[in-house]
């Protein structure tokens, strides 16, 4: 694709015209979340064509079928048209969990665990996420900024077009405030979707370490009603797990969020199990990590409509034997998604294909579930399945090539980057 076709896709007039595509992705079916064996009907079209128009898809179908049609007949002298022979295409990824708001990477921690220390060991010792708080406080918004708009590049380099971003290493009112100025600064300036979410129940800080309830009260009456009135968040995350908020103080935090009309996710069961529906009761989109479950806590996910996140990434770094149940998930069908969790103390990777390869060599998922589970599932987790996520008429033209033969090539060829070009709302991303 030459960089003068690219430069011209800016002005839309009239229309692009991908055609002749070895493979596009569309993942095409019912709105919101697939479950189950629905998680396997990816809308697989060989020798495809995508007509572009306003940003939107306007077309999809085989390029024989596409070329007939009558708008296409009509003005295909002034369409911009581009061979995609031997490339596959799917919908720009959504990676629905990340924590991008940080300085410094954290290498004592990681020399401690390469040692042989456990992920609670290295908290208790004053490191993990506690560790980042003192670089965010000291750390201007531009400064932040910057370091966020650095790890969207990452991304979108890639194969991303849509990314949640949460705060949460600065966890005091005026550092959590910076943090999330710093995400809409980094996203004004992105060719992709921010979904900003606000973290600052992550972990209580050191000045609050033995008195949580107090940060709890803190974060309820002060940062959150702030957050709302500024609208810098969509979304409320919270920790609950042992060495971060109980139960108890999981709820009061989400309830306040939903009083104040955000949407909430839970990050839960990382390390330990709570009970599921306890936290279900309250209707977050989102419920991450997942890692200890029960049978009941499984029964609740399918009763309901929320996504179960998976963070393979994680499980990978911090080197545990154990990964989440994506298998039990899917066949009792729950709605999964796959998420990267980049952030510097457990999962330092913004790279979706990687955790596409984790999830089929790690957790047994079929590539077909792991493609769907890092796109319209992914963006069903941020209530955005209705323009992201999928390659359908009408939504927005968030695309990605990639220069392989088949689809499942994507999860095999691990640790590298077959990532060509991405495109969002039909327009070409310089990724480099």
């Amino acid at each position: 694709m030459a960089k003068a076709k690219r430069a011209a896709l800016v002005r839309q007039e009239p229309g692009v015209l991908l055609h002749r595509i070895s493979q596009l992705v569309t993942m095409s079916g019912e709105p919101g979340a697939r479950r189950g064996r629905e998680m396997c009907h990816i809308g697989l079209i060989e020798d495809a064509a995508v007509l572009i128009r306003d940003g939107k898809v306007a077309a999809v179908g085989k390029t024989a079928e596409v070329l007939r049609s009558p708008w296409v007949k009509e003005h295909r002298a002034e369409v911009i048209e581009l061979d995609c022979r031997g490339k596959i295409v799917l919908p720009g990824f959504v990676d629905s969990h990340t924590h991008p708001v940080f300085v410094a990477p954290r290498l004592i921690d990681f020399e401690k665990r390469v040692a042989g220390a456990s992920y609670e060991e290295i908290a208790a010792a004053g490191g993990g996420i506690r560790s980042s708080i003192e670089g965010v406080r000291k750390s201007s918004e531009g400064k932040l900024a910057d370091h966020v708009f650095s790890a969207l590049r990452q991304a979108q380099s890639q194969g991303t077009t849509t990314i949640e971003a949460k705060s949460g290493y600065g966890l005091d009112a005026a550092s959590e405030i910076k943090s999330l100025k710093a995400i809409r600064r980094a996203a004004r300036e992105w060719q992709g979707t921010v979904v900003a979410t606000f973290l600052g129940a992550h972990v209580p800080p050191p000045e609050f370490k033995q008195e949580p309830d107090k940060y709890v009260e803190v974060v309820c009456t002060e940062i959150l009603p702030e957050v709302a009135k500024q609208k810098l968040a969509h979304f409320v995350d919270v920790f609950c797990e042992r060495g971060a908020f109980s139960l108890e103080q999981t709820e009061r935090i989400l309830r306040e969020a939903d009083r104040h009309g955000l949407g909430t996710r839970v990050h839960v069961g990382q390390l330990t199990n709570t009970p599921l529906a306890t936290i279900l009761a309250h209707h977050p989109l989102s419920v991450d990590h997942l890692d200890c479950l029960e049978k009941a806590d499984v029964a609740a996910l399918v009763a309901g409509e929320t996504v179960a996140t998976l963070l393979p990434g994680a499980n990978y770094f911090l080197a545990t034997k154990k990964y989440p149940p994506a298998r039990k998930l899917i066949d009792a069908g729950v709605p999964v998604a796959l998420a990267t969790d980049y952030n510097p103390g457990t999962s330092p990777t913004i790279s979706m294909p990687l955790v596409l390869s984790l999830a089929c060599t790690q957790m047994r998922m079929r590539v077909e579930e792991a493609l769907t589970a890092a796109t319209i599932n992914g963006a069903a987790a941020l209530e955005l399945s209705d323009r992201k996520g999928s390659v359908e008429v009408g939504k927005d033209a968030d695309l990605a090539f990639f220069e392989l033969d088949d689809y499942r090539e994507l999860p095999y060829w691990f640790g590298g980057n077959h990532c060509a070009a991405v495109m969002t709302s039909g327009r070409f991303a310089d990724l480099f």
